[in-house]
């Protein structure tokens, strides 16, 4: 960790340095130490990339609204995309103009490229949403989107590492803009945003991922498994494949991004909120709920009965897993992400798993009033101990072998009640 008695730069000063960024085009602009606690997570992956950080500057970029509102996809999309682009041009001209004084500065990139080669872990450099929030630029919202206090969450946050330490009074706010109107709640397709605010991220990732990264895996088998075109008709629409192409050819092509469409937070944005709930509703809030549309979720999980219930004139397609382990470590990294509370109803259980061989690792698992915990080693007095080869597994989830093979083989041992294996399953359908 680098230490906090670094001395100050004589280069330049947070004022000319926020000076700099708002004329690149940035809309606001905050400043975090590398030393931050707010980092602690992520500061040894933010020295990896970028060894000469000393402080972070992270910019927002406003996003035009009624765009983002629209229920036609293709009007939202571009905006995304448009403003993503000038959030890195920004960036770009302020690390340029920064080199031109002598200091090192780089920048990741807002979304896309990512660093895929660590699919399905984490592909980012940088998370922008903690290094604005610890900047001041807005908390979180329940809809897990960063609220800036005036522009709302029509916004993209972008970061740069620079090389010099600055006395800032950045600081995070004092009170969170997010108003707890629900309307996120309302809008989601899949259900992803509970009331209590628990968010289901497979539900989320599997539809408005849909046509790339994990989504476009699934879809790419979907091709080599079909025996002809008549057989990958019966599984992919006309439609979804002209989706698919779109997003290669323009971009990836975002399904919904409703609960940042009906957020009415922020000080430019709520006023219409305000002045007229009930037209506010009918004009943001019910196109998205009445829209006809296809709905992507994964067989068996919360959002495949939510969907079903909640927007019967929805379209509700089941999809293959997007978010598959490919070592022991992002099984276990991902379950949090994965699990299913409603599907995890009545479960109270606790697992031990040993993974031996290349793969090894033990964990402790514990699943009770649908919550799970994840523990690293084995703790407690397990109601279902399970040891396996860690490769023997992942080929296991991917359905590329049987259980039944792999427990006469041994490579999968059971000491517990196996009724147990089947009900963790059910937790994790994705």
């Amino acid at each position: 960790m680098i230490e906090l008695t670094l001395a100050l730069s004589p280069l330049i000063d947070a004022e000319t340095l926020r000076e700099i960024a708002l004329a690149a085009g940035a809309d606001d602009v905050g400043f975090v130490s590398i030393d931050n606690p707010a980092l602690d997570d992520q500061r040894a992956e933010i020295l990896a990339a970028f060894p000469f950080a000393r402080t972070l500057i992270s910019i927002v970029t406003k996003m035009n609204r009624e765009n983002v509102r629209s229920p036609a996809r293709s009007l939202a999309n571009l905006e995304f995309h448009h403003a993503n682009d000038e959030c890195d041009e920004i960036s770009r001209a302020i690390v340029k103009n920064l080199e031109t004084r002598g200091l090192r500065a780089a920048y990741p990139p807002v979304g896309f490229p990512m660093e895929a080669s660590n699919w399905p872990g984490k592909m980012w450099v940088i998370s922008h949403k903690p290094v604005a929030i610890a900047a001041g630029l807005g908390r979180m919202g329940i809809h897990r989107n960063v609220i800036h206090p005036k522009f709302g969450n029509f916004i993209l946050l972008g970061t740069i590492a620079v090389d010099c330490a600055l006395e800032h009074n950045c600081a995070p706010l004092d009170y969170n803009p997010c108003v707890a109107c629900k309307l996120c709640v309302a809008a989601c397709p899949t259900g992803a945003i509970a009331p209590d605010g628990h968010f289901d991220f497979a539900a989320c990732y599997t539809h408005n991922y849909r046509d790339f990264m994990g989504g476009f895996s699934d879809f790419v088998e979907t091709v080599a498994n079909a025996k002809d075109a008549r057989a990958y008709r019966d599984k992919i629409s006309d439609a979804e494949t002209v989706s698919v192409w779109q997003s290669l050819a323009f971009g990836p092509n975002y399904k919904a991004a409703y609960c940042m469409a009906v957020c009415p937070a922020g000080e430019d944005v709520i006023g219409a909120y305000r002045a007229d709930k009930r037209s506010f509703l009918r004009e943001i809030v019910d196109p998205l709920q009445q829209k006809v549309e296809t709905i992507y979720v994964s067989p068996g999980s919360d959002a495949d009965e939510y969907v079903s219930r909640r927007f019967p004139h929805k379209h509700s397609k089941r999809v293959g897993s997007v978010l598959r382990a490919t070592n022991v470590d992002n099984f276990l990294g991902a379950l949090q992400h994965v699990f299913q509370r409603n599907r995890s109803a009545g479960l109270n259980a606790v697992y031990h798993f040993v993974f031996t061989g290349v793969q090894s690792r033990r964990a402790t698992i514990t699943i009770a009033h649908k919550k799970l915990s994840v523990q690293d080693g084995l703790t407690g007095a397990p109601d279902l101990a399970i040891t396996a080869d860690g490769e023997t597994w992942i080929k296991f989830l991917r359905k590329e072998t049987s259980l039944p093979w792999a427990l006469l083989s041994r490579r999968i041992k059971l000491r517990g009640d196996p009724r147990l294996l089947l009900a963790f399953g059910k937790c994790f359908p994705a």
